[in-house]
C-alpha cells in the first residue's frame, strides 16, 4: 500500500518508480544472510534495504551491509544493540529503540515512589541491551535493581527465584510467546495480586494472552488473572492528532484502508501492530531518494548509476535519510544521529483483561502527561509498594506510667523542702546542732536533685515522626536532646554524691573516731594490768571506751571535706566524659512487626530512644567501678560502726541504717537496668521507683525520729539535753551485760558451795580439837598418876592446829577445794 501511494505522487521520485524485492527471513539470521546474498548477487542493482522486522535477523544484516555501502532502514526492530553508530555505520529505523521505554519506566518508578525493581529477561540480545541501559538510567535515579533473572527457553526458575526474593515491582523483557511462560508460572508461584505488579512490552497484540498455546500449561483465564493490573510501555505508533500526514491520509484514514486489504481480523494478522511504521518507512526511504536525486544531479551524477562500491553516492543517500523529517502516520517522523526514531512512548494498564491508554511519556520533556479522568485499576484499590512498607514507630512511654513516677517525685521533691525547713527552723536546738544540720542539707539538695531526674528520664525527642502516638508523648526539642542526655547523667551523679557522699562523710568519721576510742581503751587497759590490777574487768573496759567515743570532737570541715573530695572526682570524670565523647541520641531498631491490619502491606518497625556516646561502655565501667567501691566501702563503714555512739554525730546510728538499704538497692538496680533495658517502661519504672524509695527511705530514716523528738516536747521547751539514741542500747553493749549477769550468776552459785564445805570443814575441825582435848586430859590425867606434868610436849601440835585454822580463814573463797577437787586435804585434816 505505501509503495502504490508513494508511485502515485508526481511530485515525488518524478521519472522514478520504487520495486520492492522481498523474501521471509522467518526471524532467522543464518536464513535472512542467505535471503541477501541471493538479493545482492541477482539484478536489478539494489540501492537500499528494507527491513528485517526482527531484531536477530536485523542485527546481522545492518552488520553486513556496510561492506556494499547499502543504507538500511529497518520498520521493526527494537534492540538497542542496533544504536551502536560503530557497529552499525548504515542503519536507520523507524521503530523506536527499545531503549526509549526505559526513561518511561523510571518516570514511573518516580511517579509511584518504587525505589527497588526486580528485572526478569529472555536471554537475547536486544533485552540484554535493553537491561544494561535500564540499570544505567536507574542508577542515576537512585532505583535499586534488586534481582535480575534471566532464562533461555524455561522461565519457570527465574520466577521461582523472583518470588523467593519477595520482588514485588518485576521489568519484564520478553518477547509475546515466552510472556506467556512467565505469567504461567507467576500464577502457579502466586506472583501476583495487590502486591506485585509487573511492566513489560507492549507491542504484543491486544489478545496475546488468550493465543492457544500448547507449550502453555494454563488457561487464558488464569493468564488474564495473573496480568490484572500490570503495565505496558511501548513507542507510539500511530499519530495521536489524527492530522494530514505527508500522504494525504491521516492515522485513521490509514487504517481504514488497511483492514479492507488483511486476510483476517487485525488481532491476528502478525505485524499489525508495527503496519504505521512500515508505511513511514517506505515513505523516508522514498524522501530520501528524492532527495538524493537532486543532489546527485548538482554533481552530474544518476541515482540509478549507483554501484555496491559507490561510496559518494552512498554517503549522500545517508545525508539525505539523516535529514529527513515528515509527519506520518505513525507521528512525527526524524532520526537521531544513532539512527533511531525520536517517538513518544504510550502507558497503558490492563482492567478485567482490557487494555487502556494510561498516558504518555514525552521524551523532549522528560514527563509523563497522563490521560485527564483515567482512573488506574489497581487490585486492593492502590498501587503496590515496591516493599512492605516500613513505618517506624517510637516506642514512648506510657502517659500514665510517666505522670505517676513524676508526681511521686514531685511529692518527694516536696518533703525534702520540709525537712530542708525544719532543718533551718530548729538549728539552734542542740538535737539537730549534734547531728550537723548543714550535712544533712547537703543531703536533702542531693535527694531532690535525684528525684529531678526521674522526670528528665521520661522526656523523649522529636526526631522520629510518629502520629499516632504524639499524644502519648511528652516531648522535647529535637536539638536539645544531646543535652538532655548529658544532663541526666551530671544530675543524677552529683545528686547521688551529695546525698550519699554526705551520709558517707558521717560515718567515716565515726569509724575514724571509734577507731581512735579503741586504741586508747587498749593503752588504758594495758595500764591498768601493769599496775596489778585483777584482769577479768570486761565491763570497765566497755564503760572507758563509751565514755572515750562519745567525748570525741566532729569538727563540720572534716565533713565537708570528705563531700567535697568526692564531688570534686564526679565532676572531673564527668567533664572528661562530655569533653571526650559527648553523648548523642541513637534510636535502637527491634525486629519488625506485622500489622494488624495484613492488607495495608506494612510493618512497623520499633525504635527506642537511647542516650549512646562513644566509648560509652568503657565510660559507664569506670563510673560504676568508682561507685561500686564507694557503696561497698559505706557498707563496710556502717557494719564496722554499728554499735558507737558518738555525742558529735546523734544519728550516726540512723545513717548507718540509710547507707545499708542505699547499697542494697544499688545493688541490685544497676544488673537489672541492663537485662531490662530494652523494656522502656519497665525500665523507667523500676529506676524510677529505685531512686525514689532510696530518697524516701533516707529522708525518713534520718528526720522522722528528729521530727518526733522535737515535737514530742512541749513547746518552747529547749531543754535538750539528752541525746536522740541515749535510750536505745546498742546491741554490743546488751550482750556484753547479758554475759556479765550471767557470769555473775555463776560466781555466786561457786561461793555458796565452796561456804558449804567451809562450814563442813569448820564443823569437823571443831570436832577433831574436842576430840584431841578430851585425849589430852585423858593422857594428862594419866600421866599426872605417873610422872609430874611436862606442859610443853603438847604445845606444839596446837600451834600447827591453829596455825592450819587460821590460814584457812583467811583464805578467799576462790581458794577453797571445790566438789571435784581431790580429797586430799580432808584426809590431811583427818590425820591432823
Amino acid at each position: 500500500m505505501a509503495l502504490e501511494h508513494v508511485n502515485t505522487q508526481s511530485d515525488l521520485l518524478p521519472g522514478y518508480r520504487l520495486v520492492l524485492h522481498w523474501n521471509d527471513s522467518e526471524c532467522e539470521p543464518g536464513k535472512g544472510i542467505t535471503i541477501l546474498y541471493d538479493l545482492l548477487y541477482n539484478p536489478p542493482q539494489k540501492i537500499m534495504l528494507l527491513g528485517p522486522g526482527c531484531s536477530t535477523v536485523t542485527t546481522t544484516i545492518a552488520e553486513a551491509a556496510k561492506m556494499w555501502n547499502l543504507i538500511v532502514m529497518s520498520y521493526g526492530s527494537s534492540s538497542p544493540a542496533l544504536s551502536d553508530r560503530k557497529r552499525f555505520t548504515t542503519f536507520f529505523r523507524t521503530h523506536p529503540s527499545a531503549n526509549l521505554n526505559n526513561p518511561a519506566y523510571v518516570q514511573l518508578f518516580k511517579h509511584y515512589g518504587w525505589t527497588k525493581i526486580n528485572i526478569i529477561q529472555e536471554a537475547e540480545e536486544v533485552f540484554v541491551s535493553n537491561v544494561e541501559d535500564l540499570e544505567r538510567l536507574c542508577k542515576i535515579a537512585n532505583i535499586d535493581i534488586v534481582t535480575r533473572q534471566s532464562f533461555l527457553k524455561d522461565p519457570s526458575e527465574a520466577v521461582r527465584n523472583l518470588n523467593r526474593s519477595d520482588a514485588r515491582i518485576i521489568v519484564g523483557l520478553f518477547y509475546e510467546t515466552p510472556a506467556r511462560k512467565v505469567f504461567c508460572e507467576a500464577y502457579k508461584n502466586n506472583l501476583y495480586g495487590k502486591r506485585v505488579v509487573w511492566l513489560i512490552i507492549g507491542w504484543y497484540a491486544d489478545n496475546w494472552f488468550e493465543v492457544l498455546d500448547p507449550s502453555v500449561n494454563c488457561t487464558a483465564d488464569e493468564l488474564r488473572v495473573a496480568l490484572e493490573g500490570h503495565l505496558t510501555t511501548e513507542s507510539l505508533q500511530r499519530n495521536l492528532n489524527n492530522v494530514t500526514t505527508i500522504s494525504g491520509m491521516s492515522t485513521d484514514d490509514f487504517f481504514a484502508a488497511l483492514h479492507p486489504k488483511l486476510k483476517g481480523s487485525p488481532q491476528q494478522t502478525p505485524g499489525y501492530v508495527e503496519s504505521p511504521l512500515a508505511y513511514d518507512a517506505v515513505w523516508a526511504i522514498a524522501i530520501a531518494f528524492n532527495r538524493t536525486i537532486i543532489e546527485l544531479a548538482k554533481h552530474g551524477k544518476l541515482l540509478e548509476d549507483f554501484t555496491y562500491s559507490d561510496e559518494f553516492t552512498k554517503g549522500v543517500l545517508y545525508d539525505s535519510m539523516q535529514n529527513t523529517t515528515f509527519e506520518g502516520v505513525s507521528g512525527r517522523v526524524s532520526f537521531t544521529s544513532e539512527g533511531d526514531r525520536i517517538a513518544e512512548t504510550q502507558i497503558e494498564q490492563m482492567h478485567n483483561g482490557v487494555y487502556s491508554i494510561l498516558g504518555f511519556y514525552d521524551p523532549y520533556k522528560d514527563v509523563i502527561n497522563f490521560r485527564a479522568g483515567f482512573k488506574e485499576h489497581w487490585v486492593g484499590g492502590k498501587h503496590p509498594r515496591d516493599e512492605t512498607q516500613m513505618i517506624q514507630q517510637l516506642r514512648t512511654l506510657d502517659r500514665f506510667l510517666f505522670w505517676s513516677m513524676v508526681s511521686l517525685a514531685a511529692f518527694g521533691i516536696l518533703l525534702a523542702i520540709c525537712c530542708l525547713i525544719f532543718n533551718i527552723t530548729h538549728r539552734m536546738r542542740r538535737l539537730i546542732q549534734m547531728s550537723h544540720p548543714n550535712t544533712n542539707n547537703l543531703m536533702l539538695i542531693g535527694i531532690m536533685l535525684c528525684l529531678v531526674t526521674v522526670f528528665l528520664l521520661g522526656l523523649e525527642s522529636d526526631n522520629v515522626q510518629n502520629k499516632e502516638n504524639d499524644r502519648d508523648r511528652f516531648f522535647s526539642p529535637d536539638n536539645l536532646y544531646p543535652w538532655l542526655c548529658q544532663a541526666r547523667v551530671w544530675i543524677l551523679m552529683i545528686g547521688f554524691t551529695l546525698s550519699y557522699g554526705s551520709m558517707f562523710a558521717k560515718i567515716w568519721n565515726v569509724h575514724r573516731l571509734s577507731t581512735l576510742a579503741k586504741k586508747e581503751s587498749k593503752r588504758e587497759a594495758r595500764k591498768s594490768a601493769g599496775r596489778g590490777s585483777f584482769r577479768t574487768t570486761t565491763f570497765s573496759e566497755i564503760r572507758t571506751f563509751s565514755s572515750l567515743v562519745q567525748t570525741q570532737k566532729v569538727e563540720s570541715w572534716q565533713l565537708y571535706s570528705v563531700v567535697g573530695a568526692l564531688l570534686a572526682m564526679d565532676v572531673l570524670l564527668l567533664a572528661l566524659w562530655t569533653g571526650i565523647n559527648p553523648m548523642r541520641m541513637e534510636p535502637h531498631k527491634f525486629p519488625p512487626e506485622e500489622a494488624k491490619d495484613t492488607e495495608d502491606d506494612v510493618e512497623y518497625e520499633p525504635l527506642l530512644e537511647q542516650c549512646v556516646s562513644t566509648n560509652d561502655t568503657i565510660w559507664m565501667g569506670v563510673i560504676f567501678a568508682y561507685k561500686g567501691l564507694f557503696l561497698i566501702f559505706g557498707l563496710f563503714l556502717a557494719y564496722e560502726t554499728r554499735s558507737v555512739k558518738i555525742k558529735e554525730l546523734n544519728d550516726s546510728r540512723f545513717v548507718g541504717m540509710s547507707i545499708y538499704n542505699v547499697v542494697v538497692l544499688c545493688i541490685i538496680t544497676a544488673p537489672v537496668t541492663l537485662i531490662i533495658n530494652k523494656q522502656h517502661n519497665a525500665k523507667f519504672a523500676f529506676v524510677a521507683l529505685s531512686i525514689m524509695f532510696c530518697c524516701f527511705l533516707s529522708m525518713g530514716v534520718i528526720f522522722v525520729p528528729k521530727v518526733l523528738e522535737i515535737y514530742r516536747r512541749k513547746k518552747g521547751d529547749h531543754n535538750d539535753s539528752k541525746k536522740l539514741d541515749d535510750s536505745l542500747p546498742s546491741r554490743e553493749e546488751e550482750e556484753k551485760h547479758q554475759k556479765l549477769l550471767a557470769e555473775n550468776e555463776e560466781l555466786k552459785k561457786q561461793i555458796q558451795e565452796k561456804e558449804e564445805k567451809v562450814k563442813i570443814l569448820n564443823e569437823r575441825v571443831r570436832q577433831r580439837a574436842a576430840e584431841r582435848a578430851r585425849l589430852t586430859k585423858e593422857q594428862e590425867a594419866a600421866n599426872s598418876k605417873e610422872e609430874p606434868p611436862q606442859p610443853n610436849r603438847i604445845s606444839p601440835p596446837r600451834q600447827t592446829i591453829a596455825a592450819e585454822v587460821a590460814r584457812d580463814d583467811r583464805h578467799s573463797d576462790s581458794a577453797l577445794p571445790s566438789s571435784t577437787d581431790d580429797p586430799s586435804g580432808l584426809n590431811s585434816i583427818h590425820e591432823l
